[in-house]
């Protein structure tokens, strides 16, 4: 006997219930004319993840509520077919003036019209950019329900995400007579995440006895990207189906099975390096916070430096060369080959290029404030207006045209502050945020070797890669005059900011007494200007952003 399974990897938006639900009901009537009969769709699939907040308002619940029914009612006269909706329920009471919530992450089973199970996730995670505990209150149940046509029906045990992590909830769903398990995900990228989920999930397999359908969420959301890489592994597990990746699919998987045994079979796409899924999720993410959120394109400034070349290059594989603009703004620093590059750079990308001085502006900020600094020497308060102008300028062509300004800044610089409030930090998306500085460097190296997008092959200059880099705000600069060489600077925040290992723990491992000290003093110094920065790009397991959540007044370094 055979079931055909689909699992709906789709890009939802959050808050748009009607869409969402009819992107569910459009996939599941597809699916049902290929030929399936179960449909799984990603955790929280109704209202999009993550909802935050929203899941605590009821109005936002019961229209939730009102469009799992929507979703009923459109697929009542597809016979035998069974979809899996993810999407919240419940919500608070009060008990003697207590708030008692009863509000759950949840998954509805629909068959022909009817919800006729519904399952609580039991492990809500309280890590990372996970804050579920904040929302909602474990479930205790077990779902295994049936599915396929009548007298040829397979019962699969029903699982959200970390519900998979854990040995007791496949373990109940199994002792519950499941024959097949189905996790439904909306689970966060980070480099090596996805083969981290396979591996976790061949551990619940083996355990079990019983393979298992993995259906993830796609799309960017925010700081988050969910990269899709939905999955099926045989009882041995053995990879018997991998969907692609970044994009919206709907993966077929079909079940053969008897009495005694159950075969997956399904296309296998082939593994991935890091270096591909971590393009594509900042791609996605570009294009998912711009078109989600309604900006008709986006402006960057391009200084000839490699950081803002690296972003303009995601930024067209994102929207299209027509969308994305880039602005040159000399002072009185620039280098001749920053202008050259830049140049090149937006001719190669096919970008409108524009060239605005901003020395008049400079020059009358001095004029302005000579009184007041009347006697003191020239100093980084001088290099900090040059960015603001900066800053200023392109939020003003922001403001006029409607595009979003995109931050150009990487991880080394977020974690030491080696970056201007309201300067380059002006913008509204943080592209790069989470990529330290010599990771920038290997993407750029990877992106002028690979063409994924078909946007144009080599667009970094080599001389922007290999010229040392510079902010350029007072003569002959390099960054190195105030860091130690990235090679040690991010090596120290890895340590410190990602894993959390102490100053005496770095040292001990081989690191200078003096670079691990200054470093984890500008990690500390700079909180401030680190609460006031864009929205970024989460790709490492910790970023600064959800995931890192310090006091700004703090006394503690260690």
């Amino acid at each position: 006997m055979t079931l055909k399974l689909c699992v709906a990897q789709l890009n939802f938006i959050v808050g748009d219930l009607e869409g969402n639900a009819q992107k569910i009901i459009t996939a599941a009537r597809d699916a049902y004319a290929d030929g399936a009969r179960l449909l799984l769709t990603p955790e929280l699939s109704i209202c999009g993840y993550a909802a935050e907040d929203l899941f605590l308002r009821p109005a936002f619940i019961h229209a939730c509520d009102d469009a799992v029914k929507t979703v009923a009612h459109a697929l009542a006269g597809l016979k035998d077919m069974t979809v899996v909706v993810g999407h919240p329920s419940g919500g608070d009471s009060r008990t003697r003036s207590v708030a008692v919530q009863n509000r759950f992450n949840a998954a509805s089973v629909l068959f022909e019209g009817q919800v006729v199970a519904t399952y609580a996730k039991r492990e809500l995670p309280n890590y990372q950019v996970f804050d579920e505990r904040r929302y909602f209150t474990p479930g205790n149940g077990v779902c295994v329900f049936e599915a396929g046509a009548e007298g040829a029906r397979i019962r699969v045990g029903l699982l959200i995400c970390e519900d998979a992590w854990f040995e007791e909830p496949a373990r109940l769903a199994q002792e519950g007579g499941a024959q097949m398990l189905a996790v439904i995900n909306a689970s966060p990228f980070h480099v090596g995440k996805g083969y981290e989920r396979e591996e976790m999930m061949r551990q619940r397999v083996q355990q079990t006895g019983l393979p298992l359908v993995y259906a993830h969420l796609v799309g960017g959301q925010d700081e988050v990207v969910f990269e899709g890489h939905s999955f099926a592994l045989d009882a041995d597990g053995t990879v018997a189906g991998r969907a692609p990746s970044f994009k919206e699919n709907s993966f077929v998987a079909l079940v053969e099975y008897t009495d005694t045994a159950i075969k997956l079979v399904a296309n296998v796409e082939p593994m991935r390096t890091p270096e591909q899924d971590l393009w594509d999720a900042l791609v996605l993410g570009v294009r998912d916070y711009v078109g989600k959120n309604g900006f008709p394109g986006a402006i960057l400034g391009l200084s000839g430096g490699i950081d803002s070349a690296l972003v303009l290059a995601i930024a067209v594989d994102a929207l299209g060369a027509d969308k994305v603009r880039a602005v040159m703004m000399p002072s009185p620093y620039t280098a001749d080959i920053s202008w050259l590059d830049a140049r090149e750079m937006a001719q190669r990308m096919g970008v409108r290029y524009d060239e605005i001085s901003i020395v008049p502006q400079f020059e009358a900020f001095k004029a302005s404030l000579a009184a007041e600094f009347a006697g003191r020497a020239e100093d980084t308060t001088e290099e900090n207006i040059q960015a603001r102008i900066r800053g200023t300028l392109l939020m003003a062509l922001s403001n006029k045209f409607g595009s979003i300004v995109l931050t150009t800044g990487n991880k080394s610089e977020m974690a030491t502050g080696y970056c201007t409030l309201y300067g380059d930090m002006a913008g509204g998306f943080a592209v790069i945020k989470d990529l330290a500085k010599t990771l920038v460097f290997k993407m750029a190296h990877w992106r002028n070797a690979h063409d994924p997008y078909g946007t144009g092959a080599c667009p970094i200059p080599e001389r922007i890669i290999t010229r040392p880099p510079s902010a350029e705000l007072r003569p002959n600069q390099v960054d190195q005059d105030s860091l130690p060489p990235y090679e040690v600077l991010d090596a120290i925040i890895d340590r410190y900011m990602e894993n959390d290992q102490s100053i005496a723990t770095i040292v001990a491992a081989g690191f200078a007494q003096a670079d691990v000290e200054k470093v984890t003093r500008l990690i500390k110094l700079n909180e401030y200007k680190r609460r006031q920065s864009p929205v970024g790009i989460r790709v490492t397991h910790r970023s600064f952003g959800k995931d890192w959540r310090y006091p700004i007044t703090n006394k503690f370094r260690a």
